[in-house]
């Protein structure tokens, strides 16, 4: 059969001749949405079961379908069926080669089906396999990031404010809130999963049908917590790919994150970490040079990510119910960001897995900037007793004389520091070193290292029973 000919059949009887190229072209899905084969044949082999058993085909007919699909799986995963721009789509490529495998009875599997249902089911079926997917590489980057708070529970660095040293805080912790907000992404997931767990199967073009199908059964067979309530809804809905990019752009804002700090902890000016060979690249010119590429690069695919999410709102913002072919739009969207995600997370996984800390920078650089003056403000109000806003007081005249020096305030005098405050003792200096400002941050999800590891050890529980 000529893919002319074909193509007319499918159309229906209303085209004497096929669509021009122009519009062949604009039309046709076929180059991407046939990343959708095993949804949909797997879609149609639960479809057909449906009808047979509710006699509206037979169950000789059934035997057929699934036979000749199951054909059609093995032929598309051994690289041997052939795709055609003139049938347009994953479906109608699919039919016409079960037409050809089966004859007459291929044309029994859609009844009580359109494509708008059907390409429904398919992408909900293949985002909610990408969110198992995407839940996995998460909790894989959590248990990487996990055993690097371990290991450096105790390790200072400095914690900055507007890129600015603040307090000094330690590798453990840091890791630590990278992996917070990882397993919110997680929790995002599992929650896409939830409401995107309803099959639209069966809601036909739009309204529903007159057949006597079972859309609990088709549901349960192709694994959704029961069927979407409303036919309408079903066909026109894509909130679960809005959402899908949504918290894949959230994601990706945190891969960023963390990215543009590996970034920066990599250069010679700070040099916390170095990053293996395996996540670096050289420069043509400058042999000396070791680039982050792999960390710039998942810095830059954020924006691609971000930008799937934003052209799927536009497109979908002015649909009116139910179905237009606009919405044949959204797989390219969903597809790349998927793909883009996967290796991101992938990316960064190993990153952080096999990356070198620097322990003695990051210890020096953690006492720079006066990063202990708010425990010197703490002590003021806990041993002297005075209001915590004269205390800043006296502590920003403490680390003026401290510059006016020269010196970390750590190296002032005790008669320094009582020329500011006769009060001051020499108790002072237990609270200035860098090490003991980081151990007495000991409330609640603080810095101090005895909490990061209660934290540490939480998170290894949750993640185990995930």
């Amino acid at each position: 059969m000529s893919d002319k000919k074909t193509s007319n059949q499918m159309w229906g009887g209303r085209f004497a001749s096929g669509p021009a190229a122009i519009m062949e072209a604009i039309n046709a899905s076929i180059s991407f949405d046939r990343k959708l084969y095993a949804q949909d044949i797997r879609g149609s082999i639960a479809h057909s079961e449906m009808l047979a058993q509710t006699g509206i085909i037979s169950a000789a007919d059934q035997e057929k379908i699934a036979h000749g699909l199951n054909t059609i799986l093995k032929e598309i995963e051994a690289g041997t069926f052939e795709f055609s721009t003139k049938l347009e789509d994953i479906h109608m490529n699919v039919e016409a080669r079960l037409a050809d495998l089966i004859g007459p009875a291929a044309g029994r599997l859609h009844t009580a089906r359109s494509r708008n249902d059907q390409v429904a089911v398919d992408l909900r079926l293949w985002v909610k396999d990408e969110c198992f997917r995407v839940a996995e590489a998460l909790k894989g980057l959590i248990r990487a990031l996990l055993d690097r708070a371990e290991e450096h529970a105790a390790t200072v660095m400095p914690g900055f404010t507007h890129m600015q040293a603040a307090q000094p805080v330690t590798f453990g912790h840091h890791c630590m809130a990278y992996v917070e907000m990882f397993s919110r992404d997680l929790s995002r997931v599992r929650d896409a999963i939830e409401r995107m767990d309803e099959s639209p199967l069966g809601a036909a073009a739009l309204a529903g049908t007159s057949f006597p199908i079972d859309r609990h059964q088709t549901a349960r067979a192709l694994g959704f917590r029961e069927p979407m309530r409303n036919s309408l809804d079903s066909v026109s809905d894509r909130d679960f790919a809005l959402e899908f990019l949504s918290l894949a752009a959230i994601c990706a804002t945190h891969l960023s994150r963390l990215a543009e700090e590996i970034i920066i902890w990599s250069t010679p000016q700070f040099g916390f970490i170095r990053l293996s060979d395996g996540f670096s690249t050289g420069s043509s010119i400058m042999p000396q040079k070791k680039n982050p590429d792999a960390a710039e690069l998942v810095r830059g695919k954020t924006g691609r990510v971000n930008g799937h999410l934003v052209g799927l709102l536009t497109v979908m913002k002015g649909m009116p119910l139910t179905y237009g072919k606009d919405m044949q739009e959204d797989k390219e969207s969903v597809f790349d960001a998927a793909e883009t995600l996967d290796l991101m997370l992938a990316a960064m996984t190993g990153m952080v897995s096999d990356m070198t800390v620097n322990t003695a920078a990051m210890k020096k650089a953690a006492g720079s900037g006066h990063a202990t003056a708010t425990d010197l403000a703490d002590w003021l109000v806990r041993t002297l007793g005075l209001p915590f806003r004269e205390a800043h007081h006296v502590t920003g005249r403490a680390v003026a004389l401290a510059e006016e020096n020269k010196v970390g305030l750590e190296r002032l005098s005790l008669e320094d520091l009582q020329s500011i405050n006769p009060g001051i003792t020499s108790d002072i200096f237990s609270v200035l070193a860098v090490q003991n400002s980081v151990k007495s941050r000991t409330s609640f999800g603080g810095t101090a290292p005895s909490e990061v590891r209660k934290q540490i050890r939480a998170w290894k529980r949750r993640i185990a029973k995930a």
